[in-house]
């Protein structure tokens, strides 16, 4: 299945935090995108990879995703070797985005920054033809490399390359964070799992903060930021505001 947008986080939930009301958007445009966990996200301190993954599929159908797909790449101690490249590589050339959107390269937790460089240089590579990879119904896949690579942000507040207004979206960018109960603050059950920084009821209002703050130099309610793997050109003016 062809997607225009690839986006692609190491943990479930990383792209509901950082790139679901840009998805969103660029939905309503007329454009489709999927989503691809590269783990299970199961080291983390609340749930199970059992029910993230219920949680990262519900959070797919809120979104309107094409489609989401889990790799089992071991999470904390995945390395930026050649066998978990080609997974990367041969989920881009199954899909054949123009666009992938990933980890930030610098943030809080390690795996979001090697996760960013991984998929970055698989990007590049899914490009060159001496590369062999086999699809899922086991015929050779064609090469294929995206147009352009975008890091969003997700923990640290870095300084974006540019913004995307996500006003009109952000309600259901919060739905499809809060599909991830065990993750997030949940009013029913505050107490269910271990606390962790992101678990507090003081997170969610964190979020709607960080997306007013990347909204405020555009003029705009809610923004959310992205980095460039590389310097992108326009070819309009006016298609910047």
């Amino acid at each position: 299945m062809k997607v225009d947008i690839l986006a692609i986080g190491i943990h479930p939930d990383d792209v509901e935090l950082s790139a679901s009301g840009t998805l969103l958007r660029h939905a309503e445009l007329g454009y489709s995108f999927g989503l691809l966990d590269l783990t299970l996200g199961e080291l983390g301190s609340r749930g199970s990879a059992e029910i993230r993954t219920k949680e990262a599929l519900r959070a797919a159908e809120i979104l309107g995703a094409a489609f989401r797909k889990q790799l089992d790449l071991p999470d904390g101690f995945f390395t930026n070797g050649p066998g978990n490249k080609l997974k990367v590589i041969e989920a881009i050339r199954e899909y054949r985005p123009r666009i992938v959107l990933c980890n930030a390269p610098d943030d809080r937790h390690p795996d979001h920054g090697r996760s960013a460089r991984m998929v970055s240089e698989a990007c590049f590579y899914s490009g060159l033809i001496r590369i062999e990879t086999t699809g899922p119904d086991g015929r050779p896949q064609q090469e294929w490399r995206p147009n352009a690579v975008y890091h969003y942000i997700q923990d640290k507040q870095l300084t974006p390359d540019f913004v995307v207004d996500i006003t009109p979206y952000f309600k259901k960018k919060m739905e499809a964070i809060k599909a991830f109960q065990s993750q997030f603050y949940d009013e029913a059950q505050p107490d269910a799992w271990p606390q962790t920084p992101i678990s507090g009821k003081g997170f969610l209002a964190f979020m709607e903060a960080k997306a007013r703050v990347y909204g405020r130099p555009p003029q705009v309610q809610y923004a959310e930021g992205f980095i460039c793997a590389r310097t992108p050109a326009v070819n309009n003016l006016f298609d910047l505001t």
